[in-house]
């Protein structure tokens, strides 16, 4: 991946995404958008990666797209039907990613930079977070998931205030709708998200993704089918050898040590 856009790092069971254009507050382009594509995928059946972070460069998260750009394009709706196009298989790719996917919110996340943090399985923000959904102060509507991710999460009342009014709130607020998990200063972001990758990264990484993909597909499946999906999912971990240690750690009255197999 050759994109100075997007930055793409791997180390210690762990790939972490930034977007990396601090001087427009990491606002999208359709090359950062291709890009972000290509970054998900190479943690795609890499036993090397068991959590993905996302996270901004400078302080901004990320702004949504990047509208001198699409001002600027000889055709709006062509920029805009691309760029949408890149965005929404990024959010299909991280949802459907058999990792977790974890915000590191360091400033604002505006329009499609907030959609990007609902779609993620777990998010901290820095107490300096902010978040609007901005499509309707520039006559746009949401996208990358907002309308599907925020009235499951919040109700379809508190959705459409945030999506009518545009309106910014806290990282302290966003934590109170469960937006976030947790809402740390600034200086203790880091270690708080190495806190958290540390967990996961040391736990049952075939265990942790088929959850996922349970959480996943809850929120379309009606109770008999959520019920035969467990069953299968569970009759498939038990034969794994993480599940062979971690009942005999719980048996042996000790802690587990998992290798994700």
């Amino acid at each position: 991946m050759d994109n100075k856009e997007v930055r793409f790092e791997r180390a210690g069971g762990q790939a972490k995404i930034v977007f990396n254009r601090p001087h427009r507050l990491n606002a999208l382009t359709i090359d950062s958008a291709e890009a972000l594509c290509e970054a998900v995928d190479r943690c795609v059946g890499s036993d090397d990666v068991r959590v993905l972070i996302l996270q901004g460069a400078g302080r901004a998260f990320c702004v949504g797209a990047d509208v001198k750009e699409l001002m600027e394009s000889d055709d709006s709706q062509a920029y805009v039907s691309l760029l949408t196009q890149h965005l929404h298989r990024f959010i299909h790719k991280i949802r459907t990613l058999d990792k977790p996917v974890i915000a590191a919110v360091n400033g604002v996340a505006s329009g499609a930079g907030f959609s990007i943090v609902l779609a993620c399985d777990l998010a901290i923000a820095s107490k300096e977070a902010r978040f609007n959904q901005a499509f309707s102060k520039v006559g746009l509507v949401p996208d990358l998931g907002a309308t599907f991710f925020f009235p499951r999460l919040l109700g379809m009342k508190r959705a459409a205030e945030l999506f009518f009014s545009g309106d910014f709130i806290s990282a302290e607020q966003a934590a109170d709708m469960g937006i976030v998990n947790r809402v740390v200063s600034a200086e203790e972001l880091d270690d708080a998200v190495g806190e958290m990758v540390g967990a996961l990264a040391g736990g049952p990484a075939l265990a942790i993704g088929r959850t996922k993909m349970l959480l996943q597909q809850s929120s379309s499946a009606d109770l008999p089918s959520q019920l035969a999906s467990e069953r299968q999912m569970q009759i498939l971990s038990i034969a794994t050898e993480d599940a062979v240690e971690g009942c005999r750690a719980f048996l042996e009255k000790r802690g587990p040590r998992f290798q994700g197999k």
